[in-house]
């Protein structure tokens, strides 16, 4: 019997993140794959070492990218690979790579390096900033996850207060589409392939995550919003990926942003499918074993 560890972060005691790794074992374990649920801290890094003992795969469900690129190292298989994680944790480096494939997305500034204590706000950048990407706009920090750390700015005093406040902190400028305003679509690409998809909407936040109170419901995609999504997660080289589709003018499809580790549970409860089995498919494929 195949086995795998699916690795989540211990630190994270919310229910949602253990009931991710609850839904991949469940989907494993139908497949004929003994699957342990390992926490990040229960595996000793020591780097000149190998560890005790060791899975035929891992499935990696935390942003711990150090620990990811261990076990890689050590030879044994990751999904997502660490350098997948890793660029998708960081959206300033996301939006490089999707812009290199001519993904569509938004206008996309990336804020230069500002160390803390120190101002560029006399130097005339923001100004171009300002005229390139006209109020409101997004201000997004390189790291975040559920529509945290994703501001909309309507006024420069906003404006200027908020790079103010980032000042040593990574994040990028964004256009803001009005015409998605409270609304995206939230895609599951699995090796290449559309396997799952939402419609998520909010009356209350510019934002439609499910998490700031959005509502989802089943949508079907049209042959162009499918073709942008996988285009994105082929991009950066995600096997997985939870891809987030803005709507553009006349419904043009723009890319949000990329998940590396998206949660599969809301997609799960809107349309009944849950996409760890075509996870655990596709590593089987990848691993050369046969599913049951």
């Amino acid at each position: 019997m195949q086995t795998c560890w699916i690795v989540y972060n211990g630190s994270l005691t919310h229910d949602k993140f253990i009931d991710q790794a609850l839904l991949l074992q469940e989907a494993a374990e139908k497949q004929g794959i003994q699957a342990t649920l390992v926490k990040n801290y229960e595996l000793l890094m020591n780097v000149q070492q190998s560890l005790p003992t060791r899975p035929d795969f891992v499935v990696f469900l935390d942003k711990d990218i150090l620990l990811a690129k261990y076990l890689k190292n050590l030879g044994i298989p990751v999904f997502n690979d660490p350098n997948v994680i890793e660029i998708c944790d960081n959206k300033a480096q996301q939006y490089i790579a999707l812009a290199q494939a001519q993904v569509p997305m938004p206008i996309t500034i990336i804020a230069p390096k500002v160390y803390t204590g120190f101002s560029i706000e006399h130097t005339g950048y923001y100004e171009q900033v300002l005229a390139t990407i006209q109020l409101p706009m997004i201000i997004k920090e390189a790291h975040g996850s559920f529509g945290m750390r994703v501001y909309l700015i309507e006024t420069r005093k906003q404006f200027f207060e908020k790079v103010a406040e980032l000042s040593g902190v990574e994040y990028v400028f964004q256009q803001f589409i009005e015409t998605s305003r409270g609304r995206d679509i939230r895609v599951n690409v699995v090796g290449g392939q559309v396997v799952a998809c939402m419609h998520r909407h909010s009356e209350t936040d510019f934002r439609a995550n499910i998490t700031n109170g959005g509502t989802a419901s089943p949508i079907i995609l049209t042959e162009r919003q499918k073709e942008v999504a996988i285009q994105a997660a082929a991009a950066l080289g995600a096997e997985f990926a939870g891809v987030d589709l803005l709507f553009g003018e006349q419904e043009e499809p723009l890319v949000c942003e990329v998940n590396g580790v998206a949660h599969i549970r809301n997609i799960y409860n809107v349309t009944g499918i849950n996409v760890g089995d075509y996870m655990i498919s596709y590593i089987l494929s990848k691993v050369g074993a046969v599913t049951i």
